[in-house]
């Protein structure tokens, strides 16, 4: 067993009981035709879209809902008697884990194609589904982003931004984004940025919900989030809300892309319908769904993102194998030592 993935038992291992009696959701009628699915996506944001796939296949769904950690975590203390066929996690470090732990099994090229290769496992043992890009939020009155703010988020350790950002660092995306700084520049220089940023006196925030409201109404300047809670924001409030995304691009770390994606157990016995499952998460209705009702980045060719965002091909993502984030228990060690988490 990698250390990553004993790390990440040792996080779960907790919500892995509670895992044993949380809801199971069947989507659908009864039905010979079933698919077991563990999902590391929110009831709240996938389930209409499980639904529609029963209502177009017939096909009976059971979910398991917790998050991607526990999931991963409990997938391994199942191993070969998991009842699950297809894994629909959050986060591609805990499908990474999954697949170095030799429990995920080869997609065909058909589903592989249709995504860049840049979202999909380089092993062809899962693909994404949906991306959700790292930005700067900020504050619209305070900020003219020409002008104001740098060209990468390492720079935001500069005493001019002393009192001024904000961040979330118990939530887990920006945990992926820690971890995935980590695989492009070392533990040693992630450190030093953690520590510059506390240096500044950075305003915590409980999610990427309160860091962006906190941008909108002034509380900070600068906020590191994922994308689309901005996109909900315009979408309820209108232009006048007080908040904007850049996009730092430039390959920067600033920039990474986190891909939500799936997998096939090598224990499922239902490996057609576990496939066809995924393909349809990848065609233009589902993909269309998720730009439209979660605000993602859809992956395939011919749907576009949400609202003003701009094409996923222009973002300039840093080039990292997103399987490689994985090692959530050395990002929480880190955090936990600069003083991040408690």
């Amino acid at each position: 067993m990698t250390k990553s993935m004993q790390g990440t038992r040792a996080l779960a291992l907790l919500a892995l009981f509670a895992i044993l009696s949380v809801l199971v959701a069947a989507c659908g009628s009864d039905s010979d035709d079933s698919l077991v699915v563990y999902s590391g996506r929110t009831s709240s944001l996938v389930r209409p879209l499980l639904e529609q796939f029963n209502r177009d296949t017939g096909v009976l769904i059971q979910v398991r809902y917790a998050s991607s950690a526990a999931i991963a975590a409990l997938v391994l203390e199942e191993g070969d008697r998991s009842p699950a066929d297809v894994v629909f996690l959050q986060d591609s470090g805990a499908l990474g884990a999954l697949s170095a732990e030799g429990m995920l099994t080869q997609l065909p090229g058909s589903i592989l194609e249709r995504v860049d290769p840049q979202f999909r496992a380089a092993n062809e043992e899962w693909v994404g589904t949906s991306g959700r890009a790292r930005t700067v939020v900020y504050n619209t009155e305070t900020i003219d982003p020409a002008a104001d703010l740098p060209d990468s988020i390492l720079d935001f350790t500069d005493p001019q931004w002393k009192g001024r950002l904000g961040w979330a660092p118990a939530n887990a995306s920006f945990q992926a984004f820690v971890t995935g700084m980590r695989v492009l520049l070392g533990d040693a220089a992630t450190e030093d940025w953690l520590r510059g940023i506390l240096a500044n006196d950075v305003r915590e925030y409980g999610n990427n919900i309160t860091t962006v409201l906190g941008a909108a109404s002034g509380e900070m300047d600068v906020g590191f989030v994922n994308h689309y809670y901005l996109e909900r924001f315009l979408e309820e409030e209108g232009e006048d809300f007080g908040a904007r995304n850049h996009f730092i691009g430039n390959g920067d770390p600033g920039a990474l892309i986190l891909t939500a994606g799936a997998g096939v157990l090598k224990s499922s016995g239902n490996k057609d319908r576990a496939e066809g499952f995924i393909r349809y998460l990848l065609e233009a209705d589902a993909q269309q769904y998720f730009s439209d009702e979660t605000k993602e980045y859809p992956l395939i060719e011919g749907v576009g993102p949400s609202g003003n965002l701009p094409p996923i091909s222009t973002l300039d993502p840093p080039v990292v194998d997103l399987s490689g984030l994985d090692d959530l228990r050395g990002t929480l060690n880190l955090l936990r030592k600069v003083g991040a988490l408690d």
